[in-house]
């Protein structure tokens, strides 16, 4: 007991010094909510900023828009098209990936759909998805880790009149907020983050605030809570161990909601939470905590040293994620006072529907001179490996094996599925986890077996396919990533491959430019334009192209249109002036 005492007083003076050492204070910084974007049309410029997080230089961050840390939240409703006019103003190349978004592959945003330094990329999709919280954050091979590090990335809230005619707080920042958890180390002598040598952070940011507090009102919240570590997992509760519900996780509303006083939350998932503040006193004040300490080995965060690479002062201890300060109750709208017995009818697929099996095994990664960085089947990522083709419409049953030294967060890109069973039963899978799902964590030597349709979108480029990976930044930067593609039967069946030849006019031009082409029966799959020294400054996947091509942005000048062919992929390049 003795010695179990000292090192507690040890590490909590290790801790004092160096927060002390860092100028964080023990007092609470108020924790924004990030700007809410509504419409159809966003556009999104990714920059580089600063922000003071510690006492001292201020840290040099990665942002969106206004925010000097994380970006905005875009709320967008089922049905509607929208267009996103993604700006890379970084000194570097960038992706952005619309995580948990069922969309065509070309518009993903996945380690292929690089966006160079100064460019425009215009994705657009019909959102599908139903009402969920998902997000969005760079997906650069090698480079991911680094760019969410600096804290680029933002929510993404989808609406849809099934959620809307529930009776649950929707008041953004008010009784619903987005919670982005995260932790960050500093140089000491500049107060940059540390990121190439630290997998997790030493000290909690909540929205990109350290030692965040936010006053709630006294009435039903609701918290859409997501983990935007690098590879900390969080067992989340709060510091009266009240009881709370979970009403919806990574894609959308459970059909019920279910009570419980922990959570657990792995890299990249996210749930909706409800917690009553209606029987505390206004005044009062409660923490949302983590209650990370003697979890089971390979838990991420739970290993016992406090330096080093896989070292932290938040490891194996439980430590405050939120400092809640109880409200009046609200006025301006009806205040939530209860938590409805039923959210939603989500139908599922089970085992028994799937037509495909298939095996993915965790390997490697095991610590030696001759060392392998965690893979999939033995195999490490390679940008021009296609690793599965699926078929479209084809309901597949993935069995995904840790056998190996440590826990993961497995996502995979396009569809949301159900876990249908841990550890081949299907008792063992979480009540929290019981809805559509994107992301899941896998303890080591624990499986996890999940169905899913892979519908809607087909696309055999293999320059553009999905993507299944590990979460965790360090080891999917490290090669823990396949790539699939969605095969489908081609709608054009001739036997000659379409024309790609085409004219660009009027030219030159001010502020639209149009395509015709030679052949009517082709389809514009990709168009890039470069200026004429060959930098890329617009990216247009699967255009629409027949209400001419917005150029009004680009300075005048000669630049070049490179478009490609969707049957055949072949490549065709013109010149144009922009007046």
């Amino acid at each position: 007991m003795t010695i179990q005492f000292n090192m507690k007083n040890k590490l909590q003076l290790m801790l004092l010094v160096l927060l002390i050492s860092h100028g964080i204070r023990a007092q609470y910084n108020t924790m924004p909510m990030p700007e809410a974007l509504t419409g159809t049309t966003f556009n999104l410029n990714i920059h580089e900023t600063t922000k003071q997080l510690v006492t001292g230089n201020q840290t040099i961050t990665g942002a969106i828009n206004n925010e000097s840390f994380w970006g905005p939240t875009l709320f967008i409703n089922k049905g509607d098209l929208v267009h996103m006019n993604v700006t890379n103003n970084l000194n570097e190349s960038t992706t952005l990936h619309w995580h948990g978004m069922h969309l065509p592959s070309v518009m993903d945003g996945g380690p292929h759909q690089i966006i160079p330094q100064g460019t425009l990329w215009q994705p657009y999709w019909t959102v599908m998805n139903q009402a969920s919280t998902l997000w969005y954050h760079p997906h650069l091979h090698q480079t991911t880790q680094a760019q969410l590090t600096k804290g680029i990335g933002g929510f993404i809230i989808v609406k849809d009149p099934i959620e809307s005619a529930l009776a649950l707080p929707r008041t953004y920042g008010v009784d619903d907020i987005v919670l982005a958890l995260t932790s960050r180390s500093y140089n000491t002598t500049t107060n940059t983050f540390v990121s190439s040598t630290r997998v997790y952070g030493d000290y909690m940011l909540s929205n990109g605030t350290p030692n965040a507090q936010i006053s709630l009102p006294k009435q039903y919240v609701r918290m859409r809570i997501l983990n935007a570590e690098i590879e900390r997992g969080y067992n989340l509760g709060f510091s009266d161990n009240r009881t709370f519900y979970i009403i919806g996780n990574d894609g959308g509303l459970l059909n019920a909601p279910v009570a419980v006083t922990r959570v657990k939350l792995m890299v990249g998932e996210r749930v909706e939470i409800m917690v009553n503040l209606g029987n505390d006193s206004v005044g009062s004040s409660i923490d949302l905590k983590a209650y990370n300490s003697g979890q089971t080995f390979g838990f991420p965060g739970g290993e016992p040293n406090t330096t080093g690479d896989f070292g932290s002062l938040l490891n194996n201890v439980d430590f405050n994620v939120l400092h809640i300060n109880v409200a009046a109750t609200t006025t301006a709208t009806t205040p939530i006072t209860v938590v409805p017995t039923t959210l939603a009818n989500n139908t599922y697929w089970t085992a028994a529907d799937a037509t495909v099996t298939r095996a993915v095994a965790v390997t490697n990664g095991n610590p030696g001179p001759a060392s392998v960085p965690f893979n999939f089947d033995n195999t490490s990522f390679v940008l021009a490996t296609i690793n599965k083709t699926v078929n479209l419409n084809d309901i597949e049953k993935w069995t995904v094996t840790n056998s190996n030294v440590f826990g993961h967060s497995f996502h995979i890109h396009d569809i949301e599925f159900k876990i249908v069973a841990r550890n081949g039963s299907a008792t063992a899978v979480g009540t929290h986890e019981s809805g559509w799902k994107d992301t899941f964590y896998l303890p080591k030597n624990e499986s996890v077996t999940f169905v899913a349709k892979f519908d809607d979108f087909a696309d055999s480029d293999i320059n553009h396919p999905y993507m299944y990976h590990c979460h965790f930044g360090g080891h999917e930067d490290g090669g823990m990533m396949g790539q699939f593609i969605v095969a489908g039967t081609m709608a054009n069946n001739q036997e000659e491959a379409p024309s790609t030849a085409f004219s660009l006019y009027p030219n030159p031009a001010n502020d639209r430019l149009f395509v015709n082409l030679k052949d009517t029966s082709a389809e514009i799959y990709y168009v890039t334009i470069s200026t004429i020294q060959g930098r890329v400054v617009m990216m247009l996947p699967q255009p629409e192209w027949k209400n001419g091509i917005d150029i009004s942005s680009l300075e005048a000048g000669v630049y070049t249109f490179q478009m490609m062919d969707k049957q055949t992929k072949s490549v065709t390049t013109k010149k144009f002036i922009k007046k």
